[in-house]
């Protein structure tokens, strides 16, 4: 297998899937800001500098580098139509799409019975005030757009939670509030490749947040049937055959899902687990180019 992975060069995902495909494959970085298309009659192709990617049996997006509107829609674009002239992309471009917008993902999510927190998204500072209050005056706010716990702020005080909305709507901002989950200060990350679930429970002694990039601590975790298949519908729901599955078990002793990462860290979970989450990847990749073909 051939396999063109849209990484930065100094990546440590890259050199770990380097690293596990030893001579079975070749891997190959591509970069986001090299992409380019041409059209020409009824034929289209999509263009890494000199390389034709369609020559790639696979392509797996490892990254999602910043940039304006018209770059990122045109990069989904651009993968959009190599997954129609019938390469693998792992993950499927409107899933990654999907996974990064939380509006949608959310409500993707409860469409497929998928328990979220209590949400609520709008656009105006007094109708974030009527929802923080509708919320039980303890909500998270989430930017739109973003992962890792970054820009995530828990506010229980309603004139810190006017003087945020306020800011955000100055800057444009969608405001985005979750009910806080009360909770035993951990949740799980399920790792989904293909049908194939993996599990570390992940706590945080310093911060609310239980991101791995904060601070959390891993330990190995044995999820449930009902854990394992949450974790599979909500893959599912976002079009991702490769996910990290946030789930957070409520005091009130309900399993919430958090998030779907369409491009998911797996260095915490493969070191914990011991297990060499590179080779499944890549070995599940290989799957589906050998169905594809």
């Amino acid at each position: 297998m051939k396999l063109g992975v849209l990484a930065a060069p100094d990546s440590w995902y890259l050199a770990d899937l380097r690293r596990a495909a030893g001579d079975r494959y070749r891997v190959d970085c591509l970069s986001f800001e090299q992409l380019a298309a041409s059209l020409s009659g009824d034929e289209s192709r999509v263009r890494a500098g000199e390389i034709d990617v369609r020559t790639f049996d696979a392509v797996l997006v490892r990254t999602m580098p910043p940039g304006s509107l018209e770059q990122v829609v045109f990069r989904m674009d651009m993968l959009g139509r190599l997954e129609a002239s019938g390469s693998v992309v792992v993950n499927p471009p409107r899933a990654i799409e999907a996974a990064v917008d939380k509006y949608l993902a959310s409500a993707r999510l409860a469409a497929a019975a998928c328990p979220v927190p209590d949400t609520i998204v709008c656009q105006r500072v007094e109708e974030a005030m009527s929802a923080f209050a509708e919320l039980g005056g303890d909500v998270v706010i989430k930017p739109l757009f973003g992962s890792e716990g970054r820009g995530m702020t828990r506010v229980s005080d309603t004139d810190l939670a006017l003087r945020a909305f306020k800011m955000l709507a100055q800057l444009g901002a969608v405001l985005y509030l979750q009910r806080f989950v009360p909770h035993d200060g951990y949740d799980l990350r399920l790792l989904v490749i293909g049908r194939r679930v993996l599990a570390v429970q992940r706590c945080n002694p310093h911060d609310w947040r239980t991101n791995v990039s904060r601070g959390a601590e891993c330990v190995a975790y044995q999820p449930d049937d009902a854990q394992v298949e949450l974790a599979r519908r909500a893959a599912d729901a976002i079009g991702a055959t490769v996910a990290g599955v946030d789930l957070l078990i409520g005091r009130d002793g309900r399993t919430y899902v958090l998030e779907v990462n369409a491009v998911p860290g797996w260095k915490a979970l493969a070191s914990t687990l011991n297990v060499d989450v590179a080779a499944l990847v890549l070995d599940y990749v290989a799957s589906r180019v050998e169905q594809s073909r």
